[in-house]
């Protein structure tokens, strides 16, 4: 699909071009998702550039992702997509800047997408170009990546209390070990998608910013990019920090573990020690030796059962002296 943003007024209008149409030559923003044969050649003839191909916005080198051709800057980053569902995941966007006009490339559709483009049909400046455009779109999928780390933290929180305050003032359900471990899998999960995003957005960010001087961009526009370089770096620094404390919760919680199955194993050791002295007095008292003088005594048999009962409790009350129990 081909959408291409037309400035009228103080908005853009949005039109869907079929393959038998033409894209309008005031377009500020041609955005194709999931393009379909032929959309990509549309582009291509109106702005003299080829646009790079699935395979192409997948590799990782950075000389294949920020490059500069016919005088036009491509830009590839990887971005968060799903983030809301069980599986998040990573979609590789593509921006080209060329005379002036914003050429996006996906196969998936980030939110920041749905909200640029909403907010530009109802209000948008009346100078409008393409490089406003990817500046609008920058702001709002680092305020996305913003609201994951910020969704994230409250979530691990919540499992911090689980693990280290179960019988707190939490909801009365507790979740078990294994839900434990699996939230704990998926923030971690969700937190290093986020990261090499805001990673693939500094790259991004970079390049644009050494690209400014030349594309003689005004200066509030060069220090929004200053501005915007610096929220990655902190969300970078943040998104390390919830690294690390996703860790340390994993940590703990295998402790947790471990301490509740040693705590069970205890239980059994002290059993089976309780056990042994009557048991042996049992086994001594099964033997059928004929020179046994408790054999024959009246209170021979409730002795050994009293016998038994105070070398079980004796233990018992040991332990609990040492505070082994």
């Amino acid at each position: 699909m081909l959408q291409a943003y037309v400035p009228r007024g103080t908005q853009l209008e949005r039109h869907e071009i079929p393959l038998t149409g033409t894209v309008p030559e005031e377009a500020v923003w041609l955005d194709l998702v999931n393009p379909a044969p032929g959309e990509d050649k549309m582009v291509e003839q109106l702005l003299g550039i080829a646009v790079p191909t699935r395979e192409e916005m997948q590799e990782i080198e950075v000389s294949s992702r920020l490059y500069v051709e016919h005088h036009a800057r491509f830009m590839t980053a990887t971005l968060m997509c799903n983030s809301d569902t069980a599986v998040p995941k990573h979609t590789a966007v593509t921006f080209i800047l060329a005379k002036h006009r914003l050429v996006t490339a996906r196969y998936e559709d980030p939110r920041p997408f749905t909200i640029v483009g909403n907010k530009l049909t109802r209000v948008c400046p009346k100078d409008v170009t393409g490089e406003t455009v990817l500046m609008d779109l920058l702001d709002a999928v680092i305020d996305r990546e913003a609201d994951l780390l910020e969704r994230i933290g409250i979530e691990v929180d919540q499992v911090s209390h689980e693990i280290f305050d179960p019988h707190g003032d939490g909801p009365a359900k507790q979740l078990s070990y294994n839900d434990i471990l699996k939230s704990i899998g998926s923030k971690g999960d969700l937190t290093s998608k986020v990261r090499e995003s805001l990673v693939s957005i500094g790259r991004l960010l970079l390049f644009l910013a050494n690209e400014a001087e030349g594309m003689r961009w005004p200066k509030d526009t060069r220090l929004q990019l200053v501005s915007m370089q610096r929220d990655v770096q902190s969300l970078s620094d943040h998104a390390t920090y919830l690294t690390n404390k996703i860790t340390f919760l994993l940590d703990a919680m295998l402790g947790v573990v471990t301490i509740e199955q040693n705590n069970i194993i205890k239980i059994f050791s002290i059993a089976a020690v309780a056990l042994m002295p009557p048991t042996l007095v049992g086994t001594i008292y099964g033997m059928n030796f004929k020179n046994m003088p408790e054999l024959e005594w009246t209170l021979g048999y409730p002795m050994a059962l009293i016998l038994m009962v105070i070398s079980a409790v004796l233990p018992f009350f040991i332990f609990k002296w040492k505070k082994w129990l």
